[in-house]
């Protein structure tokens, strides 16, 4: 009796403690990031979410589950959400990939009354090319692009332009990115191209300069490049510049610099897809990424310039950065007005899709198509050869027996 009791008791508590979890509300806030760009909570650093989630059921008493997940390219993320996939509440593209997607109505106009942090976004990070009337976006990072080498592998007097990509002295050793935009810069770059241009010639010009790149080329990489470059497995990447000062605290060897033809300026903001469930919740999260303590937290883990006020104020953010190198924080925030740079725009609808048409053409053509082609020739007129021994020695075979 005391047992049947005892698991009376035990049914009845189990079911009273789901009538109370079933009775208080977890709303799911889905965020869409790069790897690698957000301070996490790994090795004794802040976790931005769990600090969210925290934060929000303490001022509004609602359970929020943060479900973050990370793509490697703007290209990928916008496939992403453009082959339908819905449910997402907060993405970080960059400026150009923003502004595409406001022209195809993929963005939910911002509520700023929500967003009051956003008065430490200062003047110079406002009305940008790619959102010029401050509707879609919130700046979050911006940073350039430039070229990370491995000192002990690369010669000094090899380094300051973007030539560096396409030395053979190094083949086997350089890296590439894995997407189109990026890819297609540093051959535009290298070649004085604008990096916006509708010229198909000129592309086309960009395109052969890649090919000629690709028998050089140890693999073509986005995330992928921390663990080469950082591991010694690779010598030459370009890349961008904060991912370098990461890469530099577990290798000491690698050296960086921006290339004297010029380079990409990019910012990274964060908007909100037209599929998003929770656009206030959203907002609410963009604001609080915009908190003093979380910017600052966000900034030394990503090690990406911060377009923050009060992050770039800081004597202690300074400190944090020369731990890692004694020039980081001219690395970070470099001076403007002595280099070269410019920002990815959108491009037509056309000029989308001849890049994206000529970077398949990259990507499918093998460098080690001649070599097939040789070798299958080779064969050929080998088992060609072995035909006509044989037919001539048949013959000769029936015309001795004939005789």
């Amino acid at each position: 009796m005391k047992k049947i009791k005892l698991a009376v008791f035990t049914l009845l508590s189990i079911a009273l403690l789901l009538l109370v979890g079933c009775g208080e509300e977890v709303v799911t806030l889905n965020v869409y990031n790069w790897g690698e760009y957000i301070s996490d909570g790994s090795e004794g650093t802040l976790d931005v979410n769990a600090a969210f989630e925290e934060y929000y059921y303490e001022t509004y008493g609602v359970r929020v589950q943060v479900n973050y997940t990370t793509y490697a390219s703007n290209e990928d993320m916008y496939a992403k959400l453009r082959s339908g996939a819905t449910g997402y509440d907060v993405v970080i593209p960059s400026d150009y990939m923003i502004e595409r997607m406001i022209d195809e109505d993929m963005l939910l106009p911002l509520n700023f009354e929500n967003i009051p942090n956003y008065k430490y976004i200062p003047e110079d990070m406002k009305n940008m090319f790619y959102d010029p009337e401050n509707v879609y976006s919130v700046p979050y990072a911006y940073g350039l692009v430039g070229i990370i080498y491995n000192t002990t592998m690369v010669d000094e007097a090899d380094t300051g332009s973007w030539e560096l990509l396409w030395n053979e002295t190094y083949t086997g050793k350089i890296l590439q990115f894995n997407n189109a935009r990026d890819a297609f810069g540093t051959a535009m770059y290298a070649l004085n191209i604008d990096v916006n241009t509708t010229d198909e010639s000129l592309w086309r010009q960009a395109l052969e300069r890649l090919k000629s790149q690709k028998p050089l080329v140890q693999g073509y990489v986005m995330d992928e490049v921390f663990n080469k470059m950082k591991g010694a497995s690779a010598a030459i990447a370009p890349y961008y510049a904060g991912d370098y000062l990461t890469m530099y605290s577990s290798n000491s060897d690698l050296g960086f610099y921006y290339p004297e033809e010029g380079t990409n300026i990019f910012t990274d903001a964060m908007c909100i897809p037209t599929g998003s469930r929770n656009p206030e919740l959203a907002e609410a999260y963009i604001n609080f990424m915009l908190s003093e303590e979380i910017a600052v937290a966000n900034a030394e883990y990503i090690c990406y310039a911060s377009p923050h006020t009060l992050v770039r104020e800081s004597e202690e953010y300074r400190a944090y950065l020369e731990e890692f190198c004694e020039n980081a924080y001219e690395i970070l925030y470099p001076d403007l007005t002595t280099l070269e740079t410019s920002s990815y725009a959108m491009l037509d609808v056309t000029t989308q899709s001849l890049q994206n048409r000529l970077w398949e053409e990259l990507k499918i053509e093998s460098s080690v198509g001649n070599s097939i082609y040789i070798t299958a020739s080779i064969i050929i007129v080998l088992l060609l050869l072995l035909l006509a021994r044989h037919l001539i020695i048949r013959r000769y075979r029936a015309w001795h027996l004939g005789h």
